[in-house]
């Protein structure tokens, strides 16, 4: 049985507890926008409706990029990654 005196609790203030040094792998879009030397996020999501960058994952309403396809895409020189339609002027 639990007793208020035997329960767990922490010494440590909340902004004191050790945060994983993992990077996570899904990527919200101020991530992407870091990422891509700190431009808008408005300029992430025109970039990924036009195709220019790998789309993102879609959770209900969270919008996610995957960390290594966001990498890879940089490093390959951000080519548009769907073709586009050439302008008619």
């Amino acid at each position: 049985m639990v007793t208020p005196s035997t329960r767990c609790v922490t010494t440590a203030p909340a902004d004191r507890v050790p945060r994983p040094a993992v990077d996570p792998e899904l990527l919200d879009v101020r991530a992407v926008a870091t990422l891509l030397g700190g431009c808008s996020t408005r300029h992430v999501f025109r970039l990924a409706d036009g195709g220019r960058m790998p789309a993102p994952l879609k959770l209900g309403s969270l919008v996610r990029w995957r960390r290594g396809e966001v990498l890879d895409w940089i490093a390959a020189g951000c080519l548009p990654t769907r073709p586009t339609k050439a302008s008619g002027r």
